[in-house]
Order: structure tokens, then C-alpha cells, then sequence
């Protein structure tokens, strides 16, 4: 985006926080293919160094208020793409302070510093854990937001800071509810590498990686066609194109605050993607049933329509074996991660 047509005109720039990580280094390549300058801020805790080429890059917490605010201007940022965070729900519930202080009280800070740096934009990657369980499927945005744990709660949390901060700073804002992002970059090298990995699709892939001997189905008593659980997968690459017209909405004239899902609009059982992931992978993938675990609704599955409607947004990859195909390539080059 050029600003200027007089002698010193300069290109605005994006900044992705988080843009080491699974999602944000997607969507950074997604936001450069479209002809976008990037910057990147990670603090490296969970993401990747080897994730992110060919953009600036800054090895900095987003608590780190002065550095945030020095990289805005250096760079002329216009809008931020906000991912850095800790995720993982299990933890939340052991340790639901971190949460609070990683991903709402750091928020805090890098919203005052966009406040400071006079960037106006900000897109904010958000979860369906802010609904809690369905009470009616598809899930749409008007459905009742009642997280069941402290990282869908510090998520609704940031929402509503943002909203606040459209009305005090008119600070505009577009959060992104997605599903179950899965697949990787169906061209480059960059995928996704957790530590600890909870994602079902990897781990059913760490099985024809000889890193575990079976995949665990958690209960196949539910209300569903074949017993075990429907999640809607998303391609990573479908999330990426999603925040890149996110950003093109959001520095539109008379955006203030919106939040959109993102997901396929269909269930896959756990037994279906394991029995997809065999196809794949030429591999038995023996499986064992356990019990139930605590807080698992039988279906999650978004209605994505108004990201249709509103953004022009349309899924390329909702295939399920093209999803794991894809995860499944990454995870051959790099069975031990971004690891050497």
C-alpha cells in the first residue's frame, strides 16, 4: 500500500507478532505473495526462526512497549496482525495466570502501543473456544460466547479490549474465530512444529513417523455417525488468505469492530481423519479407544458464511486428504520439526 504520491512517498507496512509461529508464518508468506511489506516481531518461545524468510525480522516480546513502538514507526505501520500468544487449553487450566499475563495483559501493552505509534488497524487471530460448548450447530457469531477454560476465556478477553479500544481510540479491529487449522504450505517448507504437539493430525502422522505406536480415540460413545468426535478442519493456507482479506477490509472507510468464523462448515469424526491419514500414508495407523475426556463437545463446526459475504473469502483447501497430504510432506522433510 503506497501513501503519497510527492518526493519521500513510502510504503505502509504490516506488522505479524506471532509471525514465527504455525498460522503467522503462513500468513506471512500469504501477505508477501500478495505484494505486502511485513515485519515480523516473535519472541521465539514457541515459534520459528527457520519459519520466517526473506522480511524483517525482530526477536522481541510484545511486551517489550518501547521496541513495539520504534519497529511501528521505523517500518510505517499501518495495521497489525496480532498472533502471539500461548494456546494451548490444557495448560490454561493448570496454569491459568500465565494466560492472563501472555495473552491479555500483553495484549494490553502492544494496543497502547499501536495507540502511541497512531496505527489504526488490527487484525486479531481469535479461537472458537470463546463460544465454550455448542448449544447448536453450525456455530455462528451470534452464538453465546461461554469459554470452558482460561485460554478461550483471555481470548473473548482480548475481543472486547479491542472493541473498547475502537470506542476510546477509534483503534478498528476484525477478529478471526477459527476452527481446527491443519496442513501446511503445499509448495515451501514451513509447516507446523508444537512442543508439545496436541493437534490430531500430527499426531496421528507421528505414527508412520515411528514416533508412537497407535493414535488414542478419546471415547466412541458419542451422538455422532461412527461414535467418535466431528471437528472442522481448516487449511492453514485457507486461515492465511483469510487474514490477508482482513486486512484489506479493515483499511477500508467505515470498518469499526467485526469478528468472523473460519472454518470448512463440515465435520470430520476423529475415525475418519485417522482412516484418511491411512490412505495417505500408505500406513495402518493402528488405533485405541479410551474414555472420554472431560469437556470434549461431541461436534464443533463453524458456519462461515458471513466470512463469505463480507471479506469474499473462499476455502481452496477443504479437502480433508488434501489437508493431510500436505501436513504429510512437511512432516517427511521434517520429522523432528524445524530441528536439524
Amino acid at each position: 500500500m503506497i501513501i503519497g504520491e510527492e518526493k519521500g512517498a513510502f510504503e505502509l507496512a504490516i506488522l505479524v507478532t506471532g509471525g514465527a509461529g504455525y498460522i503467522g508464518s503462513h500468513t506471512v508468506l500469504e501477505l508477501r505473495q500478495a505484494g505486502e511489506e511485513v515485519v515480523v516481531v516473535d519472541n521465539l518461545v514457541k515459534g520459528h526462526r527457520e519459519a520466517v524468510r526473506d522480511v524483517p525480522f525482530y526477536e522481541v516480546d510484545i511486551r517489550e512497549r518501547a521496541k513495539i513502538i520504534a519497529i511501528l514507526k521505523d517500518h510505517h505501520v499501518d495495521t497489525v496482525v496480532h498472533f502471539a500468544a500461548s494456546s494451548l487449553v490444557g495448560e490454561s487450566m493448570v496454569d491459568p495466570l500465565k494466560y492472563y499475563e501472555d495473552n491479555v495483559a500483553a495484549t494490553a501493552t502492544l494496543l497502547q502501543a499501536l495507540v502511541e505509534a497512531n496505527v489504526k488497524q488490527c487484525i486479531f487471530s481469535s479461537t472458537a473456544a470463546t463460544y465454550g460448548e455448542p448449544i447448536e450447530t453450525p456455530i455462528t457469531e451470534e452464538h453465546p460466547t461461554v469459554p470452558t477454560n482460561p485460554y478461550g476465556e483471555t481470548k473473548l478477553a482480548i475481543e472486547k479490549m479491542l472493541e473498547w479500544s475502537y470506542q476510546a481510540y477509534g483503534l478498528k479491529s476484525i477478529r478471526l474465530r477459527y476452527f481446527n487449522a491443519a496442513g501446511a504450505h503445499p509448495d515451501l517448507a514451513i509447516g507446523e512444529d508444537h512442543e508439545p504437539e496436541t493437534h490430531l493430525i500430527p499426531i496421528i502422522l507421528q505414527v508412520p513417523l515411528q514416533k508412537r505406536d497407535h493414535v488414542m480415540i478419546y471415547g466412541d460413545d458419542y451422538a455422532t455417525p461412527d461414535g467418535s468426535c466431528l471437528r472442522d478442519y481448516i487449511h492453514v493456507m485457507d486461515l492465511a488468505s483469510a487474514h490477508r482479506l482482513a486486512v484489506k477490509r479493515v483499511r477500508e472507510e467505515g470498518i469499526g469492530s467485526e469478528v468472523y468464523n473460519l472454518g470448512n462448515g463440515k465435520g470430520f469424526s476423529v475415525k475418519e481423519v485417522i482412516e484418511a491419514a491411512r490412505v495417505v500414508t500408505g500406513h495402518p495407523i493402528p488405533a485405541k479407544v479410551g474414555d472420554r475426556r472431560q469437556g470434549d463437545p461431541a461436534v464443533l463446526v463453524a458456519s462461515s458464511q458471513l466470512a463469505k459475504e463480507k471479506l469474499g473469502w473462499q476455502p481452496q483447501y477443504n479437502d480433508l486428504q488434501t489437508i493431510i497430504s500436505d501436513a504429510w510432506r512437511f512432516h517427511q522433510d521434517h520429522p523432528h520439526g524445524y530441528t536439524k
